[in-house]
């Protein structure tokens, strides 16, 4: 979330920074300055207001005292002109404060200088590629006609059970399912990130802290009864335990990891491009959380990158690194790379792996600071990142690995399957 007195400080570079989204952000930041400058007014009045109701009650306590019950009386009608006065302060207060959270909320986050400018993923800018493409024969498979001939997904089973896009997985695939899992957890903890077990469903509260909600693009679910909602990554529950939290300074950075389900509806996703795992409602995926200090969360930033492309690296998988540009920008994000496969079968590159700096704009939202050395409370910085995406990892490792034998399983991962080869 914005903060009000930095875009008042920095309107020109506010503007020019969401420019880069594609927005005119000018007159709603107009107007947040303007609900700004009235709740700052309307609270300066309401303190005075109750300072002189205080004043006054402390001399009508005195006059009592003195026999002066008439002046007492006279006070007593002035100090009831200043409650109804103040009580008629703190509705206005309220509502426009409450206007004013309701304009923040619909901001996105300001990008980062480095951030380019464009429209759509067409846009985003190569930063780094990694791995050779292999060469597959004739008889090459993609990976959803792979999972059927190995037995290794039901996509049929899935739609009956619940519906499009929620995937049963079987044998061979699901004991590959768990062993990434496994991996990807291990992996994470021995770089140092603390491993959390959270819940999969969030309350209102926990989704405006990390910026899911308000949901403008519909793609949570809502389970209406209880106004809880299906997390659509473990970002947001993990994040939220820190949620109106004072952090030491000393205990910067945190670093947690954690594996959850996914969900996402995905709403207007059709055709061949979201085909089998390219894109699902519901998936697995181990996620990596860090709360940084404002003037390291950069060298955070670049740590994950290089951490999930080790990840990457020790699958034997080929990928790239993407800055993305303003238009393709994550709401709640300064700065994003995404990490891609290649998928050779469908001869494209399939995104797995997202890494961002929040800057402070979700701690912001979270009410979440750190105490520094000089005693001084600040906002900390947020980050996260994806490490990994099952869904496009298993669509790369089968298409990738396949041979005229069967699928060959990573060396890394042979002691979490159990097996080296899918035959």
């Amino acid at each position: 979330m914005l903060i009000p007195a930095h875009v008042r400080e920095h309107f020109d570079q506010v503007v020019a920074g969401l420019q880069k989204r594609n927005i005119d952000a000018a007159p709603q930041l107009k107007v947040l300055l303007s609900l700004d400058e009235e709740r700052r007014a309307t609270q300066a009045t309401l303190d005075q207001t109750l300072a002189q109701a205080n004043a006054i009650a402390k001399e009508i306590g005195q006059l009592f005292k003195q026999g002066a019950g008439e002046e007492a009386a006279a006070k007593k009608q002035e100090s009831a002109a200043l409650k109804t006065n103040s009580k008629e302060l703190q509705d206005k207060l309220q509502e426009v404060s409450k206007q004013l959270q309701e304009v923040l909320y619909q901001l996105p986050n300001i990008p980062h200088p480095s951030v380019p400018s464009g429209n759509s993923d067409e846009d985003n800018e190569e930063v780094f590629q990694k791995g050779s493409i292999p060469a597959l024969d004739d008889n090459a498979l993609p990976h959803w006609e792979l999972a059927k001939k190995y037995k290794l997904i039901d996509f049929e089973l899935g739609a009956k059970i619940t519906g499009a896009g929620f995937p049963v997985y079987t044998g061979k695939g699901a004991k590959l399912q768990r062993a990434l899992i496994n991996y990807f957890l291990d992996f994470n903890t021995a770089a140092g990130y603390g491993e959390v077990q959270v819940p999969h469903l969030v309350n209102e509260a926990s989704g405006l802290g990390t910026g899911q909600l308000p949901d403008k693009e519909g793609q949570m679910y809502h389970v209406t009864e209880d106004d809880l909602y299906l997390i659509p990554t473990a970002e947001v529950p993990v994040t939220n335990l820190y949620r109106d939290s004072l952090i030491q300074e000393d205990e910067l950075p945190v670093k947690l990891t954690a594996y959850t389900p996914c969900f996402r509806r995905e709403a207007g996703s059709y055709g061949a491009h979201v085909r089998g795992l390219n894109r699902l409602h519901q998936f697995d995926k181990v996620e990596v959380v860090r709360i940084s200090h404002p003037e390291q969360s950069y060298a955070a930033l670049d740590e994950m990158v290089n951490h999930v492309g080790k990840l990457l690296s020790s699958l034997d998988l080929p990928y790239r690194i993407l800055r993305l540009c303003g238009g393709d920008l994550g709401f709640t994000a300064a700065l994003t790379y995404d990490f891609e496969v290649f998928s050779t079968a469908q001869n494209r590159w399939l995104e797995v792996s997202s890494v961002s700096n929040f800057e402070s704009f979700q701690a912001n939202r979270l009410k979440l600071r750190y105490k520094g050395k000089d005693g001084k409370k600040q906002l900390a910085h947020t980050l996260n990142g994806s490490a990994l995406a099952l869904p496009r990892i298993v669509a790369g490792l089968l298409e990738n690995h396949q041979k005229a034998d069967g699928i060959h399983i990573p060396k890394a991962l042979v002691p979490y399957t159990g097996f080296d080869i899918i035959n």
